[in-house]
């Protein structure tokens, strides 16, 4: 049973205003926002945090608005243009997989496998990839610099912190600065829902469950306290 009730969509017109914007990335209002909602300013702040980290900024235009010279300073030794990245809607999913399987937030490794099978659809990733996440290290499936990002993630999710030097210098030989900045973003934003989540033990949303049993539950996962009045499964 959840600490705290998430209020009902239609509690008012701030909560179903903020519930539009995750409908297009998980397809539902979640729990957590909605559990935030009895502090509008707290949930207002933290939508417009998981919109700036979880953007898509692989067709950035930022470079075409900046003075001449100016873009290519500020790509950090990459080419391509000021702003834009290669972290696809889907990695950034599947790094805050990671970072949530590491952490033990079955919430949000639910919420997370769901976002990616979502955006992965768009962007022509394939599915199989979401059955092989927890093996990236040896799956095919993964470049070496998906590879490099997931294991940043792992260390960067683990308390203490477990980056080190040899992390880092792998994360850098495949990304820019502007990247590793996205990334890691993506996993500081699910230290923050990882806690809160398991903290609260919000309870999984139906569509959510679902793709948790679907994508996770051969691996062992459950919606253990999530599931619906706190039972082992959804």
């Amino acid at each position: 049973m959840p600490l705290v009730q998430p209020l009902p969509i239609d509690h008012d017109a701030t909560v179903a205003e903020l519930a539009q914007f995750f409908n297009t990335t998980l397809g539902f209002a979640p729990h957590s926002v909605l559990t935030m909602m009895r502090r509008p300013a707290l949930a207002r702040a933290f939508t417009e945090l998981n919109r700036a980290v979880m953007a898509d900024n692989t067709a950035d235009n930022t470079a075409d608005r900046m003075p001449d010279g100016m873009a290519d300073k500020m790509v950090g030794g990459m080419p391509g243009k000021a702003g834009a990245g290669r972290v696809t809607g889907e990695l950034k999913r599947l790094v805050g997989h990671i970072a949530s399987h590491v952490a033990g937030c079955r919430y949000c490794e639910a919420h997370t496998i769901r976002a990616a099978a979502r955006f992965g659809n768009q962007e022509g990733a394939a599915p199989e990839r979401l059955d092989e996440v927890w093996d990236f290290r040896s799956s095919a499936r993964f470049t070496a610099a998906e590879r490099a990002a997931l294991e940043y993630a792992a260390a960067a999710a683990s308390v203490p912190g477990a980056v080190t030097p040899e992390i880092g210098l792998e994360l850098r030989k495949h990304w820019d600065d502007g990247e590793i900045v996205e990334i890691t973003g993506v996993i500081a934003l699910f230290g923050f829902l990882n806690r809160w989540n398991d903290a609260m033990a919000t309870e999984l949303e139906a569509p959510a469950a679902a793709d948790g049993q679907r994508w996770l539950s051969a691996r062992g996962w459950t919606a253990g306290k999530h599931g619906r009045h706190g039972g082992a499964t959804p």
